[in-house]
């Protein structure tokens, strides 16, 4: 089958719209970075917490938090998201209800990004506990032998290290963050994948569409793998060994 290819396309708009559809496949590569930035900031946070928390001793905190990640971990994304902009809303009070779904500005992009975090965190938990869990034991002991609070040798001694042996694994993390993010679309956020289909079905340049979409994908992937590859170099302690 000969298919003729027609890159123009992007520079043409659809009946009826001012806008071109390469201005389509730009905001929809907005949404899908601002998704992914704003997610993984936060499931990084989140993640690094609740990690953090399920090696102490506190036995009903570490309950918790392990029940937080086995929740969010094992649920569907999919369906976090369908929970998190149809049924949260349902759930609360009428006035706090309809402001979710009326009044606040882009509500599609609010509930993935709430979606994206407690999914990435929870998975984000597993690699920061085995992180911490990673450094000697010895060193714990040895920090409370010093005299430091148990605060204090989370972030002075273990935290520092167990971030230096979880930073490559975060890389990952951060591009299936970003593939992730597609699958907004199902709730109504005109990300990039759904900014493609909607090029495909205007214009039925389907091949040339989501060949763009896919290398704007490899581009911001190759630039997320160089600027983690960066940062991870530059926490690299020269002649440390682990």
């Amino acid at each position: 089958m000969d298919y003729n290819w027609n890159w123009g396309v992007f520079w043409g708009s659809a009946p009826g719209e001012t806008s071109s559809y390469l201005y389509w496949l730009i905001t929809g590569t907005s949404w899908t970075l601002a998704t992914t930035l704003v997610a993984f900031i936060l499931a990084f946070l989140i993640g690094g917490l609740i990690g953090t928390l399920r090696t102490t001793t506190l036995r009903p905190v570490v309950w918790l938090c392990n029940l937080y990640t086995e929740v969010f971990r094992n649920i569907p994304l999919l369906v976090q998201m369908f929970i998190c902009f149809f049924v949260v809303p349902e759930l609360l009070p009428i006035s706090l209800g309809d402001y979710l779904k009326q009044d606040l500005p882009y509500p599609s992009f609010f509930s993935a990004v709430v979606a994206l975090t407690l999914f990435t965190s929870a998975k984000l938990s597993e690699l920061f506990k085995a992180g911490i869990e990673s450094v000697a034991e010895g060193q714990r002991g040895a920090a409370l032998a010093l005299g430091l609070r148990p605060t204090q040798m989370y972030l002075q001694v273990l935290l520092p290290q167990a971030i230096r042996v979880v930073f490559p694994p975060l890389t990952s993390e951060a591009l299936n963050t970003l593939k992730n993010s597609s699958v907004a679309l199902t709730i109504g956020l005109m990300e990039l994948t759904a900014q493609a289909r909607n090029v495909s079905e205007y214009s039925f340049n389907t091949f040339e569409a989501f060949t763009a979409a896919t290398v704007i994908y490899v581009v911001i992937s190759l630039l997320v793998t160089f600027v983690m590859g960066h940062i991870e170099r530059s926490l690299t302690i020269r002649g440390a060994t682990r």
